[in-house]
C-alpha cells in the first residue's frame, strides 16, 4: 500500500489566504452593505505597462514563425538575454560582481522559496522570523524539518527570531546556532527593511557558523531611501552565505505573469560542493524554465522606457502607503511600513485580537485585511494591510476604517 508523506497531516488548518478568502466569502454570501475592499492579500492592481506588453507581443509573434519558433530552453535556468540584463541593472550597476551564470530564472520567487529545500537535507536546523511570509514554514514542515506544532502555533524544531516594535522588527541572533537562515528585506509582512549595519552582522555570522542565508528580496523595488541596501550582495562576504531570491511580481506588476529569479553565487560552498550546481541540477530535472514569452517581458521591465513606467506604477503603490499611514495615524492607530515597502504593519486598538480585528473591518467596514496572527505568534495583535489597492478604493477603505473606529 502507498504511503503518504505524512508531514502534509502536520499543518494546522489551511493557508492562511485561502482562509482569508474563506471567510470573504462567506461574509460576501450574506449581501454586505458596502462593495468589498480588498487590501489584505498582496496582489497588484495597476495592468502590466506599455513596455512589457509591446515586448510579449512582439514574442507572441516570434512564436508563430517556423524561423523564431522556440521550443524547450537548452538550459532551464533561463535565457541569456535576461539572466545578462539582470546581471547588469540588478547587480552591476550596484557595484555588485554577481554573473549571469550566478542567475536562475524562474516562474516566482514563492516557488523558489519552498524549493530551495530540496538541496539541503532535512537534519538542518531552520531559523525564521517572528512574524514570517507562511511559505518559509509551511514548507520546511511539509519537508519534514519543522517537527511538530504545539497548541501556540510555534513547531519544535524551528528556531524563532522574534521581530518586534522592541527590536524594530529585525532579528537578533539566536542562542542555538541555525543551519538555514530566513531574511525578508523590505520585509513580509511587518514593511521594515534592513540597513547594511544590520545585514552585516548576519552576514558575519553565518560565514562563521557556515549556515546558509535565504534572503528574499522580492519587494526591493519599493526601497527609496538611498542608504538602504536593495541586494544582500552589497554587504561584503555575503556572496559566501547567501542565496537571493528577486521577483517581477511586485516590480513590474508579474503576479499573473510570473517571473522571477534566484541568485547563487560561484563562491557559495558548502560541504565542498558549490550549492549552484545542486540547482542546477535540481532545476534541470524539475523544471523546464520560464516561457520565451514570459522572458522578454521580464527583459521589457529594464529598457528605459519600462524602467520609466515601472518605477511610476511602484509610485503609485507607495502614495497608497502614505495615504493609509495618515489615515491610520488620524485615527490612533499605531503603524508601521509602508516607506520603503508596501506593506503596513497596524496594531489592533485596545488590544484586539488579529482575527477578531479582521473580522470587526471586514463585517463593519467591507474591508479584507490580514491578520497578524497568520504570520506567526508575534504577529498576533496586528493586521497587515497592503498597498496594492486600487487608489480611490485605498481611500475609501480608510475613511470607513476611521469610521468603524
Amino acid at each position: 500500500m502507498v504511503k503518504i508523506n505524512d508531514n502534509f497531516l502536520k499543518l494546522p488548518g489551511g493557508y492562511l489566504f485561502p482562509e482569508i478568502s474563506r471567510r470573504v466569502k462567506a461574509f460576501s454570501a450574506e449581501n454586505p452593505p458596502k462593495p468589498l475592499i480588498r487590501l489584505g492579500i498582496g496582489d497588484v492592481t495597476q495592468p502590466l505597462c506599455p513596455a512589457v506588453i509591446d515586448a510579449m507581443h512582439k514574442a507572441t509573434d516570434e512564436m508563430s514563425n517556423k524561423e523564431t519558433f522556440r521550443g524547450y530552453m537548452d538550459d532551464s535556468s533561463g535565457y541569456e538575454f535576461l539572466r545578462n540584463t539582470i546581471s547588469e541593472h540588478d547587480y552591476k550597476a550596484r557595484s555588485v560582481n554577481i554573473g549571469p551564470d550566478e542567475i536562475f530564472v524562474s516562474d516566482g520567487a514563492k516557488s523558489d522559496c519552498g524549493n530551495i529545500g530540496d538541496i539541503f537535507s532535512v537534519d538542518n536546523v531552520v531559523a525564521v522570523c517572528d512574524p514570517v511570509y507562511p511559505v518559509y514554514v509551511d514548507t520546511n514542515a511539509m519537508a519534514g524539518r519543522a517537527g511538530t506544532v504545539g497548541a501556540d502555533g510555534i513547531w519544535s524544531n524551528l528556531i524563532y527570531l522574534p521581530c518586534t516594535e522592541a527590536n524594530g522588527f529585525f532579528p537578533a541572533l539566536p542562542k542555538k546556532v541555525p543551519d538555514i537562515i530566513y531574511i525578508c528585506s523590505p520585509n513580509n509582512p511587518t514593511g521594515a527593511t534592513a540597513t547594511k549595519e544590520q545585514l552585516k552582522v548576519w552576514v558575519d555570522y553565518a560565514n562563521a557558523h557556515g549556515a546558509i542565508i535565504l534572503f528574499d528580496s522580492a519587494y526591493e523595488s519599493f526601497i527609496t531611501d538611498s542608504s538602504l541596501p536593495h541586494s544582500i550582495y552589497e554587504v561584503p562576504g555575503a556572496e559566501t552565505c547567501a542565496i537571493e531570491f528577486r521577483s517581477f511580481s511586485k516590480t513590474a506588476g508579474f503576479t499573473g505573469t510570473r517571473c522571477a529569479y534566484t541568485v547563487i553565487p560561484s563562491a557559495l560552498v558548502r560541504g565542498g560542493v558549490q550549492l549552484k550546481s545542486l540547482w542546477i541540477r535540481r532545476q534541470n530535472t524539475k523544471y523546464n524554465g520560464a516561457p520565451y514569452v514570459i522572458q522578454r517581458a521580464a527583459e521589457a521591465v529594464y529598457s528605459p522606457e519600462g524602467q520609466k513606467q515601472t518605477k511610476a506604477t511602484i509610485a503609485y503603490y507607495l502614495n497608497n502607503a502614505k495615504v493609509i499611514l495618515d489615515g491610520f495615524s488620524k485615527a490612533g492607530i499605531t503603524a508601521y511600513g509602508g516607506v520603503n515597502a508596501p506593506y503596513i504593519w497596524a496594531k489592533t486598538p485596545g488590544g484586539i485580537p488579529s482575527w477578531g480585528f479582521f473580522d470587526l473591518l471586514l463585517k463593519k467596514a467591507c474591508v479584507v485585511t490580514t491578520p497578524g496572527a497568520g504570520f506567526g505568534p508575534a504577529g498576533e495583535g496586528y493586521i497587515r494591510v497592503t498597498a496594492f489597492g486600487d487608489a480611490e478604493a485605498t481611500k475609501d477603505a480608510v475613511k470607513r476604517i476611521i469610521e468603524v473606529l
